[in-house]
């Protein structure tokens, strides 16, 4: 049995390793280069510029500790050599790409788009053609575009990462986690910037504690923050740059700046694919759709990945792609679970979050609620980094944690710990006798465990040594 994986990023390469291992002769088409976008536009990139971002910060309290030094200066052609030296070394140093050479992956790169011929049949814009008995999708998702006059004067998030000077001023439209990260790093590199939500609050999937203090932090730092701003009109080009108009309540606004980049969402990336040649169906929002196993409407066709709009994150596309490539090959299937899924993003200062959040908690659960702030814990003192919280809600008849969510310093380090904790079904009173080490930024867990637990236990339990 022939399987062909089409896309090389997280999804598809856990799906080629998988149906390989399995002894499948399997072949995995890149349409760019090796890695998708978490390697060349996504987690890796982001994260390098998100790290600039974090030194210039850094540098900026050295006098803070008795060290003088004059201010930063970014020199952006030397940091965009330093994200192409990153992303070529996380490729080439990839430990999968080596175990796919090994037992037998044909790898083909930089195929361009890869469309169906007939349900079987698959053929590249560089000319290659395949047929295959299975077929895998893991080509992702790409940014979705406003429908609006003028729009072809925006970019997306994807052309911000790319720029090769920084622009004196950005409006951000969206303030989803990839807006947020624009706007962040963008500001820490010297961009003005205005960032419009047209929802109530930024990060409106986060726990609202959560987006109240990354709102008040990104004010603080310079940002300036629109939210519930009403509906763009159209863009108009101007001579130093672009302009929105946008009207709320019948009054027209406007904002300028030399750069407009769209970050209002994600769809799948299916528009080159023909699957109407294929029997593959998408769902209402345009995606995949697949059934508990990653199989498509044809039996054959199975999804993983952004492609499937489920969990549209790095970690999670693996997963699927080991869960298709495992089900696509042998008789006994595996099913998508709902596992603990740990969410964060590196904007200045860090949220992360794993679980429910303290409404989604309280319809269905008797909980507890606890927060500890991070200017009352010795490590962040100890750093200068004093904003942020860690919040713990958990079920008070089971002592089982339902979620954790965190603004701070190392926040997706700690919200990694609190996912462990939970995968393991360690209950909060285990968490709060933990000794972990001190002085730690994990170790607020240690704290916020112990106040939770403290409150559920009419304050009988010992106060957990502050982290």
């Amino acid at each position: 049995m022939k399987v062909l994986v089409i896309g090389a990023g997280p999804a598809g390469v856990l799906a080629a390793l998988c149906t390989a291992d399995l002894g499948a002769p399997t072949t995995l088409l890149s349409r760019d280069a090796f890695g998708g976008m978490a390697a060349n536009d996504g987690p890796v990139p982001v994260r390098t510029l998100a790290h600039a971002a974090r030194l210039m910060r850094e540098a900026r309290q050295l006098g803070r500790y008795g060290i003088s030094v004059s201010d930063p200066v970014l020199h952006y052609e030397g940091l965009l050599a330093r994200v192409r030296e990153v992303t070529s070394q996380v490729r080439a140093q990839s430990s999968l790409r080596p175990q796919l050479d090994s037992i037998g992956v044909r790898i083909h790169e930089h195929t361009g788009a890869a469309r169906f011929v007939t349900p079987h049949e698959i053929e590249t814009e560089s000319g290659l053609h395949f047929e295959a008995d299975k077929i895998i999708l893991c080509t992702g998702g790409v940014s979705r575009p406003l429908s609006v006059p003028g729009a072809e004067h925006t970019v997306t998030h994807s052309d911000a990462w790319s720029l090769e000077s920084v622009p004196p001023s950005i409006l951000v439209i969206g303030a989803g986690a990839t807006g947020a990260q624009v706007a962040s790093i963008f500001n820490a590199f010297g961009s003005q910037i205005q960032l419009f939500q047209s929802g109530p609050r930024i990060l409106p999937t986060e726990d609202e504690d959560v987006s109240t203090a990354m709102a008040a932090a990104f004010r603080e730092s310079g940002i300036v923050v629109y939210e519930n701003f009403g509906a763009i009109q159209r863009f108009e080009k101007t001579p130093t740059g672009v302009r929105m108009v946008f009207a709320k309540d019948g009054k027209e606004d406007s904002a300028e700046a030399a750069l407009a980049v769209v970050a209002v969402g994600w769809k799948a990336d299916t528009g080159t694919l023909n699957l109407a040649a294929s029997g593959v169906s998408t769902n209402d929002r345009g995606f995949v759709a697949v059934n508990a196993y990653l199989q498509t409407s044809a039996p054959h066709v199975y999804a993983a990945g952004d492609i499937t709009g489920r969990l549209m994150l790095a970690p999670q596309a693996a997963q699927d792609g080991y869960v298709a490539g495992i089900n696509c090959v042998q008789e006994v299937r595996i099913p998508i679970l709902d596992t603990v899924n740990p969410i964060g993003s590196f904007t200045d200062p860090e949220y992360a979050q794993v679980g429910l959040t303290e409404t989604v908690a309280r319809r269905s659960h008797d909980i507890v609620v606890a927060v500890i702030r991070f200017d009352t814990i010795t490590r962040t003192i100890i750093d200068g980094r004093t904003t942020g919280f860690c919040k713990l809600i958990v079920d008070r008849s089971t002592f089982k944690i339902l979620g954790c969510h965190v603004v701070g310093e190392r926040a997706v380090e700690i919200a990694q710990s609190a996912a462990i904790a939970m995968a393991g079904g360690m209950r909060v009173d285990a968490l709060s006798r933990l000794p972990l080490s001190f002085p730690t930024y994990a170790g607020v867990l240690g704290r916020v465990a112990a106040s939770a637990t403290r409150q559920m236990k009419g304050d009988r339990e010992p106060i957990h040594l502050e982290s």
